[in-house]
C-alpha cells in the first residue's frame, strides 16, 4: 500500500510598500510564494507547482504575479545593512560593570 499526495507550503519572500489597487492606500505588501510538493509517505519529494502573489497588509487583497513580476517586487525592497539603521547606537557595558548615575540638573529659585 502506497500513501501519496501533495502538500502546499507558503513562504514570505519580501515586503514592499506601494499604492494598493483595491483600497488606494500606500501600504506594505507581502510577497509570498506558494509551492505544491508531491509527497510519498508524508515526505515531500519534489515541487509540482509554484505560484507568486502579494497580500496587502491594509485590506488583505491578493494579486497573482508571474515569476518575473515577483522578482521586480523583490528588487523594490531596500537592501541596507543592519548596522546602518542605528548609526548612533553605543555598545552596552558588560554585565557587572558599575553604571554611572545621571544627576538631574539643579534648579535655582
Amino acid at each position: 500500500m502506497l500513501i501519496y499526495g501533495w502538500r502546499k507550503s507558503v513562504q514570505e519572500l519580501a515586503t514592499a510598500t506601494y499604492l494598493c489597487g483595491n483600497c488606494q492606500n500606500p501600504s506594505a505588501h507581502a510577497l509570498r510564494r506558494a509551492v505544491t510538493k508531491f509527497t510519498l509517505f508524508f515526505i515531500p519529494l519534489f515541487p509540482i507547482s509554484s505560484k507568486y502573489f502579494t497580500v496587502c497588509t491594509f485590506c488583505g487583497m491578493t494579486n497573482k504575479l508571474t515569476k518575473e513580476e515577483a522578482q521586480q517586487v523583490q528588487a523594490m525592497q531596500p537592501q541596507a545593512p543592519a548596522q546602518a539603521a542605528f548609526p548612533q547606537q553605543q555598545a552596552m557595558p558588560p554585565a557587572g560593570y558599575p553604571q554611572q548615575q545621571i544627576q538631574p540638573p539643579r534648579q535655582n529659585f
